[in-house]
């Protein structure tokens, strides 16, 4: 075995204080473990069980939100559990209670202490747990309440695993924060656990597929086998989408890193950035694999066991014994040999013709045609109406035109809200009613900065270079305002500034 780096040594040891720290929060449990209980019929009382029973407990009645939880409430629900089980009484019960709470939490009131030798720091450290705390005391009847503490609840969330479909999935997430903080190292540690999730679920498919060969007998069983690989493949493609993501951000760091690269700082942070790249397409790949091997297994599998176990019905129905030597060499009645005999014949059918249908309505229309005929000849459009509605529109997009210059010469800037007042001061409340005033206006700020229409623009088929003629020499900004312009009628409009363009 070659020699290991001494980064990849140093990996080994990273975050040991922390792993410690975890198994910290289990040494109450085997401390239990060591105690020596009996029951009435001196059978043996099993401590640690019974300790994180006692945890079950606190965490439900944490759940549930009740706060006053004492010995004799765990006492009580000890006796419950092991009523059938264990010869104990409440008193005993209130003994084992006791025990459990003083192992969790100390008569001292101090926190409980761990001591072990760090490897990666090279010394002697200690960590301190508090499983239970004293949450309220009642003085009337001299009961002290106890509730999980933040050890407690590590501590069960740790005795509960995850499932093991997720562990891809957890990993992709932590490899992300690693890369987000920088943690090189452990981000190519991380990859290099996810490659051995890939492993095992490779392995686990190989499983599957021999499974649906073999065990596969019946349609339930079919059915059931078919929604599983749906969920793996489901599962599979939100990782699969999980990786390109993953991809895509350490090419990202990369071109980062390399664009502020820097010999003494950031020159190894490029070496690991490039190793993760390259272990990251690896597992990558392998994991393509495993969604396409999913697709395979429903496609192909599943098709190839359903085929197998239409033939094997097929081949194991016989309608000589089944069916012919049922009618003939029992005397069934006539209703049982109708139920026998119906399913292998067809479906009886009578044409009928009624005389109702001479007065339906007829149809004239082609089996090609969706929709009632047109009759009558096509007429051309009216060209002249559209013509006389353009012209009206120009000369009223002119009026208004001539009351915003005359403004603006009274006053440089002025915003759509005062230019609708004026509006209204000077008797013009009909134009409000118009869709084309707010047509115009919505013109004016799309074509900011307005000015005189030129030849290169073309023609207009508005009539907007008459209107537009009517500026001069000026030019026109438009620009949008705060609040909306309420005009009393059903029209509301952005508010807008309107000014002189200075130059």
């Amino acid at each position: 075995m070659e020699a290991m780096d001494r980064f990849e040594l140093e990996g080994t040891l990273s975050g040991f204080q922390e792993r410690m720290s975890k198994v910290a929060l289990f040494d109450p449990l085997f401390e239990l473990q060591r105690k020596k209980q009996t029951d009435a019929n001196g059978q043996p009382v099993d401590m640690m069980e019974l300790g994180l029973l006692a945890l079950l407990f606190f965490f439900e009645q944490k759940l549930v939100r009740n706060s006053k939880v004492g010995a004799r409430d765990l006492a009580l629900y000890l006796l419950r559990v092991m009523d059938d089980k264990l010869q104990v009484d409440i008193a005993k019960c209130e003994e084992l209670a006791r025990d459990i709470i003083q192992i969790f939490r100390p008569a001292s009131g101090k926190k409980r202490e761990f001591t072990f030798f760090n490897w990666e720091s090279r010394e002697r450290q200690t960590v301190y747990t508090s499983i239970l705390r004293a949450n309220a005391f009642d003085a009337k009847t001299n009961t002290q309440y106890y509730a999980l503490d933040e050890d407690g609840l590590e501590l069960v969330f740790a005795t509960k695993e995850f499932y093991s479909e997720f562990q891809l999935s957890i990993h992709q997430l932590v490899l992300r924060k690693q890369l987000e903080k920088g943690e090189f190292q452990g981000a190519l540690r991380q990859i290099n656990e996810m490659r051995v999730d890939v492993e095992s679920l490779q392995e686990r498919m190989v499983k599957l597929e021999h499974e649906i060969k073999r065990s596969i007998v019946s349609e339930e069983t079919l059915k059931r086998y078919s929604g599983l690989l749906d969920d793996i493949y489901t599962r599979l493609q939100r990782e699969n989408e999980e990786f390109d993501e993953l991809r895509q951000f350490v090419r990202d760091t990369r071109t980062r890193l390399y664009a502020a690269i820097h010999p003494d700082k950031h020159e190894r942070a490029y070496e690991y950035i490039l190793r993760i790249a390259g272990e990251l397409e690896k597992v990558h790949a392998e994991h393509s694999g495993l969604l396409q091997k999913s697709m395979d297994l429903k496609n192909h599998a599943l098709h190839s066991a359903k085929e197998s176990l239409y033939y094997t019905g097929l081949s194991s129905f016989n309608f000589e014994q089944d069916v012919a030597g049922v009618i003939f060499g029992l005397p069934l009645p006539l209703e049982s040999m109708r139920g026998i005999v119906s399913p292998f014949m067809g479906i009886a059918q009578r044409k009928t013709w009624s005389p109702l249908t001479l007065f339906a309505e007829q149809n004239t229309t082609g089996t090609a045609e969706q929709g009632p005929r047109e009759e009558g000849f096509l007429e051309a459009a009216d060209e002249q109406s559209g013509l006389q509605f353009s012209l009206r529109r120009s000369a009223f997009f002119a009026e208004i035109m001539e009351l915003l210059i005359q403004e603006l010469e009274q006053q440089p800037e002025l915003e759509l809200l005062q230019f609708i007042d004026r509006v209204k001061g000077y008797g013009y409340q009909h134009w409000l009613e118009r869709r084309s005033f707010y047509d115009f206006m919505l013109i004016l700020h799309q074509r900011s900065p307005v000015k005189p229409l030129s030849v290169e623009q073309g023609n207009d088929s508005a009539g907007l270079d008459k209107v537009f003629g009517l500026l001069g020499g000026k030019v026109l900004l438009i620009q949008e305002a705060a609040g909306m312009a309420m005009t009393g009628t059903r029209y509301q409009i952005q508010n807008m500034k309107l000014k002189w363009e200075d130059g």
